[in-house]
């Protein structure tokens, strides 16, 4: 289509054929194709001239609108691919999303005017290729390793619980100690829930535990542990304001403490194919610095 649009605004075979690199007989054997293909001659050739039949003359109009069509929709494309704009799918685990992400949406879309997001929170790992996702905010190791992972902040758990609650019940020395105290815990999977100790010099030892309450919110938890109901384990940056002011007090600081695994972290994970996108780039970014705001 291309070619043909070239023969009828340059009015002549030789320089279509410049153009596109072809011979005059090259170009002229392209347009006998096409019109054979269509079943209608488009073209009147003299060996000076090229002039449109009445068939060409439709034919050359619908062309060159659909041509226009495509050269601004790769124009749109390109723009896309260099300037941070476009509905940007986000899923976050709950907690996070609450403590950071959202509060620090309008500071983002202030200082990205052309991004819109579309934000999700559970705590499920989701599929980002089914659930077309642009960057998932993840808690702990990736196991995926088609996907790619950008460590926004490293992370421990740690043992804490309200003054409140420590000063009226016995002393915590060892994990065995929790044994005897009312702890508050995180719903993973069913049956009794465990907290693996690691001490300096690399034991570990494990202490299950029990409690009058349970559930799937961080945030919910987090809100029982301040209110004094018992003993918690949290992440260290979603406690970070109750250490400072004292509304939270930090166990067991001798001792690495998880109920999964001992490395943590908070991650940014999209899939190989957007990392060169505008709007994941500067997301990703922005949630890095955020983290190493907090950290300051």
């Amino acid at each position: 289509m291309r070619l043909f649009v070239s023969v009828v605004q340059t009015g002549n075979l030789s320089a279509a054929g410049r153009q596109f690199g072809l011979s005059p007989a090259s170009v002229s054997r392209h347009m006998s194709a096409l019109e054979e293909s269509l079943g209608g001659r488009l073209l009147n050739r003299t060996s000076r001239k090229v002039t449109l039949t009445e068939a060409g003359e439709i034919y050359f109009r619908k062309v060159e609108l659909i041509l226009q069509q495509v050269s601004e929709a790769n124009e749109s494309v390109a723009q896309l691919q260099s300037v941070a704009r476009g509905t940007l799918r986000v899923h976050s685990r709950m907690l996070v999303g609450q403590q950071y992400l959202v509060p620090a949406l309008p500071k983002f879309l202030a200082e990205y005017p052309e991004i819109k997001v579309d934000l999700l929170l559970s705590n499920h790992v989701v599929d980002l290729v089914e659930q077309n996702i642009d960057v998932d905010i993840r808690i702990g190791k990736l196991v995926d390793s088609a996907l790619v992972a950008r460590k926004l902040v490293d992370s421990e758990r740690i043992v804490c619980a309200a003054p409140s609650y420590l000063d009226q019940h016995p002393d915590i020395k060892t994990p065995a100690d929790l044994a005897q105290h009312n702890c508050l815990t995180y719903r993973l999977n069913p049956g009794r829930t465990i907290w693996r100790f690691k001490e300096q010099g690399g034991a570990i030892v494990e202490a299950p535990v029990t409690g009058t309450f349970q559930t799937d919110n961080g945030q919910a938890l987090l809100s029982a542990i301040t209110a004094g109901m018992g003993i918690g384990l949290m992440p260290d940056w979603s406690i970070r304001d109750e250490l400072k002011s004292g509304s939270l007090r930090r166990l067991f600081t001798k001792h690495s403490v998880t109920y999964v695994e001992f490395e943590n972290g908070v991650y940014a994970v999209y899939q190989k194919s957007r990392h060169k996108s505008p709007k994941v780039r500067v997301f990703v970014d922005f949630m890095s610095g955020l983290f190493k705001e907090l950290r300051a």
